[in-house]
């Protein structure tokens, strides 16, 4: 009778162990790394060579890890500048096979004009867009490469929107060019979900929950919150933060797909503003941040 029982026993154990989730771990170095070629070609917003230089690598690196990439190239007016301009939403597919999809998204652009600066003789100067364009960009592009020698167990679609920066301060219908085209016009089949992760490199990370996120996806909201307490990252605060027009409101405004968004619009913090300033630079920004964000996401999808 003992034999048999160790023997249950030992089979128990083997079952259990099998049955494990496997979570890969995010690299924050390697997080950060992205965050800094970024900023190397200087200012990405719409029309200037950086823009472009930096799509033309985005849209490399994407390849390499995905054979599903997708270029969505659009047109519209520049609301800030009021010039007509061309944009690209660069868009990776993993685990095309998976009924149930979710969207990962971030934008690549930065803001031309640096109007939030105290100082009146830089308001004119591009933004370097460390945190606001870089980060979110920085987490999604280490999460394309994991996703590529880790087959994620839901489909993944990971867009990078462009031209949500090109607005008018107070006029927030004339943000977010690049998820509102791809919000009408979907390339792909529309995703059960989706999460933005915007402005998450700020060295004082904390991430309140974004009103009108709470309002669209209640249930994900308090699913994601609770998995980062849990998990003891430290950044998230389960209380409800701004509404803020980010590029998560297009895509439930036009095309209901229940969409929340991961951002940190107090940077540094209350009393201190880097924000479509000059100080939005890689030294205001933390590897540290961008590894809550991203072991955060990885939590949620592998488990």
């Amino acid at each position: 009778m003992k034999k048999i029982i160790l023997i249950a026993i030992f089979f128990v154990g083997c079952s259990s162990d099998s049955s494990e989730k496997k979570i890969p771990s995010f690299n924050q170095k390697m997080a950060f790394q992205h965050l800094l070629d970024q900023c190397s070609y200087g200012p990405r917003n719409p029309g200037s060579e950086g823009h472009q230089e930096f799509s033309k690598y985005l849209e490399e690196y994407l390849s390499s890890l995905s054979k599903n990439v997708i270029i969505q190239e659009f047109s519209y007016t520049e609301h800030l500048t009021t010039k007509k301009r061309k944009g690209k939403n660069l868009i990776a597919q993993f685990n095309l096979e998976s009924e149930e999809r979710l969207l990962l998204g971030a934008h690549w652009d930065t803001r031309s004009l640096s109007d939030e600066d105290p100082d009146e003789e830089k308001k004119l100067l591009p933004v370097l867009g460390a945190n606001d364009g870089a980060s979110g960009t920085a987490v999604l592009m280490e999460l394309a490469s994991i996703f590529s020698k880790n087959n994620p167990p839901i489909g993944i679609d990971i867009v990078f929107f462009d031209a949500e920066d090109v607005g008018i301060n107070g006029k927030p219908y004339t943000f977010a060019m690049g998820s509102e085209y791809f919000s009408k016009n979907l390339p792909i089949e529309k995703p059960n979900f989706a999460i933005i992760v915007d402005m998450v490199g700020d060295k004082f990370l904390k991430i309140p929950i974004e009103r009108f996120s709470y309002q669209v996806n209640p249930e994900m909201v308090k699913e994601i919150w609770g998995l980062a307490n849990d998990l003891g990252l430290s950044a998230f605060e389960y209380r409800i933060g701004y509404e803020i027009y980010d590029d998560h409101v297009p895509l439930w405004e036009n095309a209901q797909i229940p969409a929340i968004d991961i951002i940190d619009f107090d940077y540094p913090n209350l009393f201190y503003n880097y924000w479509h300033t000059q100080k939005d630079i890689p030294e205001n920004c933390s590897p540290q941040s961008l590894y809550q964000v991203g072991t955060l996401l990885l939590n949620y999808i592998y488990d």
